[in-house]
């Protein structure tokens, strides 16, 4: 290999990416092992010009309706709603339709595309909770405050998710969480080729996919470069970035926290990995980058979850909306409440934080 400097090195695989051509793993690895201050930011600035150039200054906001909580059969470290563990999360059955409208209806006032229904179980089967949950998506869709997208776990046959496409959905968040290297680490009680094979029911059924992971779990960089060629192999859409927020009573409750700078590299190196999908800060950027937030997008992001986690807090909606009006972004929403680019969709995955509120969420 030509002897050439950090800066170099990083310049000709943005030129690279800008140019149409795709990174190799071995560059990639190269971006995420990247330590100095300076390489980082330098690293950035690269990843801002190729979000800039193939998304443009539109910013894909999105947000979740809790549908169904607590009480989960699957053992993931990370998740607050697993009946593994003693969180104090909320429990509660699959929800009527009320607040699912009043969701949209506020998702809608908040320039929000997408409203997704998340439900804490393994999976979703055939018989009557099916036929609820086509019903909820169903009245979304004629609701037309926003685009009904839902994450409802594992699926173990083509028929259920041709019913969900029957019934208007059009995106479905399912994370591969980490490598398939790390995977067992973090969940025992379903693996990774079950995720690959609901993602496969998907596509063939022409529901876009909705799937990214969490970082900070202790999984290695390689993890995450792997995770990210992963997610580019399926043909995500969308790519949620999670950020392990460590609540008391799961395995996970003391793992440290990742750097700042650390998860902003992560998103610049998922970016060059992955130019042309919508690449998504999800659950824990509140608490783990704090002032830096904004920075995001610096760091090569074009979507964002708004409204409360799953079982935390985030920060205000009309905040981000703030953040957004003040780095010259615009949300990407048009008045029927679909993306105004082509192949946007979003919903999100992640239950890696736990917290309080059942109402208005984000993926």
């Amino acid at each position: 290999m030509v002897d050439t400097t950090i800066h170099d090195r990083i310049a000709d695989l943005g030129r690279k990416v800008l140019g149409g051509s795709m990174i190799e793993r071995d560059d990639a690895l190269f971006l995420f092992q990247l330590e100095s201050s300076a390489d980082i930011h330098d690293l950035m600035s690269w990843a801002n010009r190729i979000r800039e150039h193939f998304k443009g200054n539109k910013v894909h906001l999105c947000s979740i309706v809790n549908a169904k909580a607590g009480g989960c059969s699957e053992n993931c470290s990370f998740c607050a709603q697993s009946s593994f563990y003693q969180t104090g999360s909320p429990r509660y059955g699959f929800v009527d339709p009320e607040p699912v409208e009043q969701a949209a209806e506020e998702a809608k006032k908040n320039q929000v595309t997408a409203v997704g229904l998340v439900a804490a179980w393994k999976g979703l089967n055939e018989g009557p909770m099916l036929d609820e949950v086509c019903d909820r998506i169903k009245e979304m869709k004629e609701g037309g405050n926003t685009r009904p997208d839902a994450s409802l776990g594992l699926i173990k046959n083509q028929r259920v998710a041709d019913r969900l496409k029957e019934a208007g959905l059009e995106c479905y968040g399912h994370n591969l969480e980490s490598s398939r290297r790390f995977f067992g680490h973090h969940c025992t009680t379903h693996s990774f080729d079950d995720r690959l094979e609901t993602i496969g029911y998907l596509k063939k059924a022409g529901i876009k996919i909705c799937s990214g992971g969490i970082i900070g779990m202790g999984e290695s960089r390689e993890d995450r470069c792997d995770l990210a060629f992963e997610l580019r192999a399926i043909g995500a859409n969308v790519v949620p970035i999670n950020i392990l927020n460590p609540i008391k009573g799961t395995p996970f409750e003391h793992n440290p926290p990742l750097p700042p700078l650390e998860i902003l590299k992560t998103i610049a190196c998922f970016r060059f990995i992955l130019p042309r999908q919508e690449v998504m800060i999800a659950g824990g950027r509140t608490v783990n980058l704090r002032d830096l937030q904004s920075m995001v997008f610096t760091a090569g992001a074009s979507a964002l979850m708004v409204g409360n986690y799953l079982t935390t807090l985030n920060q205000p909606v009309e905040k981000d909306l703030q953040m957004l009006r003040d780095l010259g972004l615009d949300p990407d929403w048009d008045d029927e409440g679909f993306s105004s680019q082509q192949d946007r969709c979003g919903s999100g995955g992640g239950c890696d934080s736990t917290g309080k509120k059942r109402e208005l969420t984000a993926a």
